[in-house]
């Protein structure tokens, strides 16, 4: 009880400092037919179709340049969109404040803590503890946000999580890529780094929610939320850090391919966060999202002809199975 009594505590704690500031807005009514949440499965069908064409150029560039140069294609594209369309003027200071301070934890600190999580671990072993984000996502909504899942909600919740989990763990073959794989300098180092990237992508759209009221665009607030997060990169750059430069002789071709995946993951995919946000549980939303891997394991069966392990196709079952669970249970 102690402890129950603390989180209480804790969690009316923020819910008061945000009413104090006027960032909590009334709660938007959906207007789509179908559950907002799924809103954030479209975003996952962005990330998985980008990073099937984007990797060439993400290995030329190098992480750091890649993911600076797709935040300004992103924020030009969703400035104009805003800008045209007319919603900047949903957007107040305290709103903006908010939306900085996401971009910083959730593009800045949580994409850079998982880079050097990778490169310390490799993709599959970073890619199962920055999967923990969805678990992460819904337990903190719980807390201060007084969400609430029903017990089939929560088993869906539990299908997809492992789902994932066994799809990256089992997903590649006998001796591809093993050297990717070595783990350098100390595991402990490198687990935390993970697990605090994946607390980074949950804090960073878990914050978001309370200020998305129904006036608020979800383009203008992608835009500012973009521009933020380049910013705090661009600081990198500016630094003289090394990793952060572009050293690469490009091709029209790569930026083409650049704009590409700016438009699908950042614009599109990130857009379409805010809007599930706005409209649906952050809970669900954060599960929901986490279900790129699975979604990129058809696309590149059809891609390299070659087609995925079983222990993927199980986990790609298991996610199957939940996002069913928990769609037809908010429908």
């Amino acid at each position: 009880m102690g402890i129950l009594a603390l989180l209480e505590q804790l969690r009316s704690m923020v819910r008061d400092s945000l009413h104090r500031w006027r960032l909590i807005l009334p709660p938007a009514v959906s207007p789509f037919p179908f559950p907002p949440e799924s809103l954030a499965v479209l975003a996952a069908a962005c990330w998985a179709l980008a990073a099937l064409f984007s990797a060439p150029v993400a290995r030329k560039m190098g992480a750091f340049a890649f993911t600076r140069w797709r935040m300004v294609f992103a924020t030009v594209m969703l400035g104009g969109w805003a800008t045209v369309a007319g919603t900047w003027g949903s957007l107040n200071l305290a709103l903006v404040s908010v939306l900085v301070l996401s971009g910083f934890i959730g593009i800045f600190i949580g994409d850079t803590v998982l880079f050097a999580c990778m490169n310390r671990l490799g993709p599959r072993r970073s890619g199962i503890l920055f999967a923990t984000h969805s678990m992460m996502s819904a337990v903190l909504a719980a807390l201060f946000l007084g969400e609430r899942m029903g017990a089939v909600a929560m088993l869906g919740c539990a299908l997809v999580l492992s789902g994932v989990m066994c799809a990256i763990a089992f997903g590649k073959r006998a001796g591809s890529e093993s050297s990717l794989e070595a783990t350098r300098g100390r595991l402990a180092v490198g687990v935390s780094l993970g697990l605090v990237a994946a607390l980074g992508q949950a804090l960073g759209t878990l914050v978001v929610k309370p200020v998305m009221g129904p006036d608020v665009d979800p383009v203008a607030a992608s835009a500012v939320r973009m521009a933020a997060g380049f910013g705090f990169h661009a600081v990198l750059l500016l630094v003289g850090w090394k990793p952060a430069r572009l050293t690469a002789v490009m091709e029209p071709r790569d930026w083409q391919l650049l704009a590409g995946s700016a438009f699908l993951s950042m614009a599109m995919g990130m857009t379409l966060i805010l809007a599930a946000l706005k409209y649906g549980s952050a809970g669900l939303v954060g599960m929901l999202s986490s279900v790129s891997p699975i979604l990129l394991l058809p696309l590149l069966w059809w891609k390299t002809k070659v087609p995925p392990t079983l222990g993927a196709m199980a986990g790609a079952l298991l996610t199957v199975a939940g996002v069913v669970l928990i769609l037809a249970r908010l429908s």
